[in-house]
């Protein structure tokens, strides 16, 4: 496992829980109310979190990777999940509905510039507000990058990562007919916006349970059960997004515009054996992106519960600090 400084404190403790001390609703204007918390010190270094899926929405966990005497801890559920309504759905849910929901968010709350924290599709998120919007942004922090293209669809939904998972993958590829398994993407499509809600859970709960299996290298290979609605939530934005291709112009857009934040400071904290997020997009956004730190983690998968992920996001977020104390 890589050394970090921060590393035992991160793996043990991370930050002792910290409750928000606010909570709003914000009404976008087009039918959609976004869930928005902030912790920490009020006065402190703006840093804001986006959670992954799309659809994962934020957990109390997420608050503890930062030191709360120094952060002003901004979290919100992304469109459609979590405590955002409406729940699951995918009307007026696009990327560039997010950008403008953060801009929303940075501007009610009065802040000129924002650290920006994501893993995974919060990674996207992160790059793509930021690419949008580089003035409002002091820092990136990123994890298990994910830049929504092709190749990295085919990779998760077309049996790349079930050729190191076999028996995972046949669990979420057999319920789909064989005739419709050149798509997995489409053939879930269907079931998830079919109408029936007992069917949409059940492919809900398959399409999540896949995931949710190979996040961490220790995995067993069975990824659980996720409730019902949650579910439901996770697997139909996820399948909304993909199916739209991330509703970007075209296949690249991420990389293809990398030059837009070339000024921006930046560190990818990223697992060697991530099975979701392949090491080989954040090596090609390192490459590209010269003003940016990779952290390379041993022994470590995608998910940011993984002990060596979190000593180097905890780690990372303390040398910000530094700067400001």
């Amino acid at each position: 496992m890589d050394k970090f400084p921060g590393q035992k404190r991160a793996v043990q403790y991370l930050y002792p829980p910290i409750e928000p001390y606010d909570y709003r609703v914000l009404d976008t204007g087009d039918g959609h109310h976004i869930y928005m918390e902030q912790c920490g010190n009020p006065k402190g270094v703006p840093v804001i979190v986006f959670h992954g899926g799309p659809g994962g929405g934020c957990s109390p966990a997420m608050r503890r990777y930062f030191d709360p005497d120094v952060y002003r801890v901004i979290l919100f559920d992304q469109r459609g999940c979590g405590r955002s309504r409406p729940h699951a759905s995918v009307v007026n849910n696009t990327t560039w509905d997010l950008v403008a929901d953060i801009e929303m968010i940075r501007t009610q709350l009065g802040i000129d510039q924002l650290i920006v924290f994501g893993g995974s599709w919060g990674a996207t998120l992160a790059l793509i507000y930021a690419i949008s919007h580089p003035e409002r942004v002091s820092y990136l922090v990123l994890r298990g990058v994910f830049m929504m293209t092709q190749v990295e669809l085919d990779w998760f939904y077309g049996g790349g990562a079930g050729q190191f998972w076999p028996e995972t993958w046949a669990r979420f590829r057999d319920l789909i007919p064989e005739d419709e398994r050149g798509d997995m993407i489409a053939a879930y499509h269907s079931r998830l916006f079919g109408g029936d809600l007992r069917e949409e859970i059940k492919f809900a709960q398959a399409w999540s349970a896949w995931e949710n299996a190979l996040a961490s290298v220790n995995s067993s290979g069975y990824g659980g059960e996720a409730p019902g609605d949650y579910a439901r939530a996770f697997a139909r934005l996820e399948n909304h997004y993909f199916v739209n291709a991330g509703f970007l112009s075209e296949d690249g857009w991420i990389l293809k515009n990398v030059d837009r934040i070339s000024e921006i400071p930046g560190i990818i904290v990223q697992g060697r054996y991530d099975m979701i997020c392949p090491p080989q997009r954040a090596w090609e956004l390192a490459q590209a992106w010269q003003n940016v730190e990779l952290k390379m983690i041993r022994n470590a998968g995608h998910a940011l519960s993984e002990p060596g992920i979190s000593a180097a996001l905890v780690s990372a977020m303390d040398t910000i600090a530094e700067q400001w104390r």
